[in-house]
């Protein structure tokens, strides 16, 4: 019925060097796998598809015309694909080498999976709660928008919303899956109906995860872990985009909870509103958290030849940096540099080259040395770009 085992689809808007880091990051992973990679352009401003498009020949590009959002965008390749298996993946996203050959291998063991979800880390290798989550229902949203969730985290009761409780190490099943990577099953998509072309932007991804529970298919939370720049590929517009955001809470409130009381709707409504006048004022004044750029040190990881262009380019982008040291993996290896963790605290910055250093030991690396503090960057010799988060 499906004509390989799995379609890659991810959907850019203005964000070709991100996008560039992903597609190589899938292309690594799918190496020996039938695949097919689609990208679907939302009228991007940056060049993108005249960039990547000699760059990448196995990608099937689709050219918008004008941006029809996140969901719609989707279904346009989804109509088209011919995977068994179906990931839906965010262009500010890294994964590993071995990561789809592992999920697809949980799918095909598990006939009543409807789709996975994964342990993202952002751009400081800090876990996103949102790997893993409860559907937003009316008590679930009042604890999530009111506070209570961040004040008892470990609660069954008040912290379902991201599902603290749960061991992000461990497998579990859950509800949601986040829009960043959704691996679906082809036949449940054709059973249960694509993405809600209502949701410009957030929201689709609760919405789909919601019907394929309702369909009888299970939702599963595997902790493989995958970088996501949080943000970069939706930050363009904010004010369009925040409205996006909580306007697709109360579409998804409208449309599965009904009947849950006019009080408990009137709040939580209420509480959505305010937030995303908060959000959208301290945009207007341009309210930002100034990072401390105060002694960076940055640890470059790379094969010595590499070392001189990888300091040049960072430095530029970090002016601020007062020392510059590296990991030479010529004579190391970046498992390493993990083992010496005492050693590697004195740094503020880590940056990777590609592929001297493979995705998973990126990953490993950013996984085992976590800290808010520290940003990670991963440099390409093909390409010679710097990816840094907000960059």
């Amino acid at each position: 019925m499906y004509e390989t085992k799995i379609s890659i689809i991810i959907v850019n808007y203005n964000v070709k060097y991100f996008l560039e880091q992903c597609l190589l990051s899938v292309r690594a992973a799918i190496a020996g796998l039938d695949a097919e990679v689609f990208v679907v352009d939302n009228n991007s401003t940056d060049g993108s598809i005249d960039y990547l498009r000699p760059k990448f020949p196995e990608v099937l590009f689709i050219e918008n015309k004008d941006n029809p959002g996140f969901a719609k965008a989707n279904n346009q390749a989804i109509r088209q694909c011919k995977g068994e298996y179906v990931l839906l993946l965010n262009p500010d996203t890294v994964i590993g080498e071995e990561s789809l050959r592992t999920l697809c291998f949980f799918m095909d063991e598990n006939p009543n999976s409807g789709g996975i979800g994964v342990k993202m880390l952002d751009g400081h290798g800090v876990f996103l709660p949102e790997s893993k989550r409860s559907f937003p229902s009316p008590w679930v949203s009042f604890c999530k928008i009111f506070g209570l969730s961040k004040l008892f985290p470990k609660s069954r009761i008040f912290s379902r919303y991201s599902l603290a409780y749960l061991d992000k190490e461990k497998q579990h099943k859950v509800d949601v899956l986040a829009g960043a990577f959704m691996l679906l099953r082809h036949e449940v998509l054709d059973k249960v109906g694509l993405l809600d072309e209502a949701f410009f932007m957030y929201g689709e991804d609760i919405d789909l995860s919601y019907r394929l529970v309702l369909g009888g298919y299970k939702n599963y939370y595997i902790p493989e872990r995958i970088l996501h720049y949080k943000g970069e590929s939706t930050k363009h517009g904010d004010m369009k985009y925040v409205k996006a955001f909580y306007g697709a809470m109360l579409i998804f409130f409208k449309k599965y909870y009904p009947q849950s009381g006019w009080l408990m709707g009137f709040f939580i409504k209420m509480a959505i509103l305010l937030r995303a006048s908060l959000a959208a004022l301290s945009r207007m004044l341009g309210v930002r958290t100034k990072p401390n750029n105060k002694h960076r040190r940055l640890l470059v990881i790379c094969r010595e030849e590499h070392f001189e262009a990888m300091k040049a380019v960072c430095a530029k982008r970090m002016p601020e940096l007062e020392h510059i040291n590296l990991w030479n993996l010529s004579e190391e290896r970046v498992m390493d540099a993990i083992c010496r963790r005492n050693q590697m605290k004195e740094f503020t910055d880590y940056a990777f080259c590609y592929p001297d250093a493979r995705f998973e030991q990126m990953l490993l690396f950013m996984d085992k040395l976590v800290d808010k503090k520290v940003t990670y960057h991963i440099y390409s010799t093909e390409s010679g770009q710097l990816i840094s988060p907000g960059k």
